[in-house]
């Protein structure tokens, strides 16, 4: 007996010895998408009638980001029960909540979220149709999307057609459309298929919360002014934009003893801010405020306030008073004066001087701005109210070290504060620190063009408003590679101005310079670029 279980021993190990020579590897690695192998009902199926849909693959699949992914059109009231979910299964189950619309054909466009199980190789872009009618509509539209104003276009942008017949803009807000589809991750391309012949309005919506409706604070919108026919060889193009909010005001806040904060939605460039005493309107002074990230007034109380200040804001047809009650706070906002930049100056930028309060007056008598070696410089002043700047404009000379000095009350504010006697320096930069850089526009469509220069951080570092010239040159620029845009400034205002859903006015033409343009220290650059 004890024989017989040392043959067993031995054989034992001599198994387990042999099968450390190898390894089992599984063999070579799946790169293979899982298939369809049937569904019930079948795919394109017509008359359909049924609530439940079973989809079966040829290999164990896992369904994620079903909610971010999966676009039905035309979109449900009550989403469909999808399962399983997140697990390993061989198939997928539909269960419909809703009661279907007759002659009304349905997908199901699953995007990228039906994956291998074991690699999470995609079933890219499935699509399941069925047809409560006796045929399944096909006809299609595409296009792409581009944003009004960013280089960069938004992914999973959502483009909806509406039934031209019962349209109105109202149905952007509150109302679901009749087909659907999404430009899905890193795409800016579009196609809507299995529509139906008819008239449509096309709309596009990069929709945060995912109810296909327009939310105008913090949702952008693109559309086509005009109807659009199906079937049709166009391919449309959507400028997508941020509308500008109306303006709107906020209950102001008490933030010192002679300072209000005044939030704000909109554009403030037409606000008016007053007081009303025995029925005489006098105007307060107000200014941006560098204390909140929010959009925020800093509004000024007059000296002769007391125990309660009415703010009356007008801009355009908006209007709205407050009463606050003034409180005896000991802080008070007294004037200040600050170099508003590093002491090293680029090449010709401004000299400037932040103040704390508002200015009432300069006296420039009291102000002396002298070279290294003491030499007087000749300069006048701009006071920009609403940033609380004072710019000083004086021929400027590289490599040259300044100081300016502000002898007591060359400032003074509205509370009747005067400065005390101050004193900066700063450096002027040598003009062969910078590069000149000029741009030949050939295409131009129509004037005038505002042309601007980018950085990377999207800030404006050159800015040129054409009325007729095609060559623009930018003098002294600081070294770095750069990027230039160009907008068609329709209404003369010099700004770019956005578009208007409800007034069907779209964005002006913002294009964007493929070629990033690279300007080097004391050279010149000659640089043609040509529009479409």
């Amino acid at each position: 007996m004890k024989k017989n279980i040392f043959i067993l021993t031995v054989f034992s190990v001599l198994f387990i010895s042999c099968a450390k020579r190898g390894a089992i590897t599984g063999g070579p690695k799946d790169t293979i998408a899982p298939v369809i192998v049937k569904s019930n009902p079948k795919n394109y199926e017509t008359n359909f009638t049924g609530k439940t849909i079973k989809i079966d693959f040829s290999e164990y699949i896992k369904v994620k980001d079903i909610n971010k992914q999966l676009i039905i059109s035309p979109p449900m009231e009550k989403t469909p029960t999808i399962v399983p979910q997140g697990s390993a299964s061989k198939f997928i189950s539909i269960t419909l909540n809703e009661d279907l619309k007759p002659n009304t054909t349905y997908s199901f466009n699953f995007g990228q979220s039906i994956t291998d199980y074991n690699e999470g190789i995609p079933y890219s872009q499935f699509k399941y149709v069925f047809s409560t009618g006796s045929f399944v509509d096909s006809l299609t539209i595409s296009g792409n999307i581009k944003d009004a104003f960013e280089s960069k276009t938004d992914d999973f942008v959502t483009v909806m057609l509406y039934d031209a017949a019962s349209y109105n803009d109202s149905l952007v807000y509150k109302k679901k459309p009749i087909y659907i589809t999404n430009t899905l991750e890193k795409s800016t391309n579009f196609k809507i298929e299995n529509i139906k012949e008819g008239e449509y309005y096309l709309v596009a919506l990069k929709d945060k919360n995912n109810n296909y409706n327009y939310q105008a604070k913090s949702e952008k919108i693109a559309f086509k002014n005009q109807k659009i026919k199906v079937p049709s060889d166009s391919v449309y193009t959507l400028n997508l934009f941020a509308e500008k909010s109306e303006i709107k005001t906020y209950t102001p806040t008490l933030e010192s003893k002679n300072k209000l904060f005044l939030g704000y939605e909109g554009d403030v460039k037409n606000i008016k801010i007053f007081t009303k005493k025995n029925n005489i309107e006098t105007p307060l002074r107000f200014t941006k405020s560098t204390e909140k990230k929010s959009d925020t007034l800093q509004v000024f109380i007059p000296n002769d306030a007391k125990d309660s200040l009415n703010v009356i804001v007008k801009s355009n047809n908006y209007s709205k008073e407050y009463s606050v009650k003034l409180k005896k706070l000991k802080e008070v906002d007294t004037l200040k004066v600050s170099l508003f930049a590093n002491k090293k100056l680029y090449f010709n930028e401004k000299l400037k001087l932040k103040t704390t309060t508002p200015i009432k007056k300069i006296n420039s008598e009291k102000i002396f701005l002298r070279k290294k070696d003491s030499t007087l410089v000749t300069f006048s002043t701009e006071i920009n109210d609403f940033e609380q700047l004072i710019s000083f404009n004086f021929k400027q000379e590289e490599n040259e070290k300044y100081s300016i000095t502000l002898l007591p009350g060359a400032i003074e504010d509205d509370y009747n504060t005067k400065n005390d006697s101050l004193k900066f320096d700063f450096i002027k930069d040598a003009i062969s620190d910078f590069g000149n850089l000029k741009l030949r526009m050939k295409n131009v469509k129509k004037f005038p063009f505002v042309l601007q220069i980018v950085n990377s951080g999207g800030e404006i570092v050159g800015e040129k408003i054409c009325t007729k010239e095609t060559e623009v040159y930018f003098e002294a620029i600081q070294p770095s590679t750069y990027q230039v845009r160009l907008f068609y400034d329709d209404n003369k205002n010099q700004i770019w101005d956005t578009g208007d859903f409800k007034a069907k006015l779209q964005p002006e033409e913002m294009i964007y310079f493929p070629t990033l343009i690279d300007v080097r220290a004391n050279w010149d650059v000659d640089q043609e670029l040509e529009l479409e």
